[in-house]
């Protein structure tokens, strides 16, 4: 019987890992999707209001013409 309960508690233990795992997943998804998001309504802001997109060592600026 004992043999049962450490099986028991140790699929308990895998699958409390796992949703952990699969939560941490998630939310570098959804802060990477928000980040992208961010970084393409700026792109098309600076486009819209006749500005282009120029690379500055780590930074993208938006330079009006």
């Amino acid at each position: 019987m004992q043999d049962r309960q450490a099986i028991d508690s140790q699929q308990v233990s895998i699958k409390a890992w796992s949703q952990k795992l699969l939560v941490v997943i998630l939310c570098a998804a959804s802060f990477y999707g928000g980040w992208k998001s961010y970084e393409s309504n700026m792109v098309n802001e600076c486009t819209a209001n006749g500005g282009q997109m120029i690379e500055a060592q780590r930074t993208m600026i938006c330079q009006r013409s």
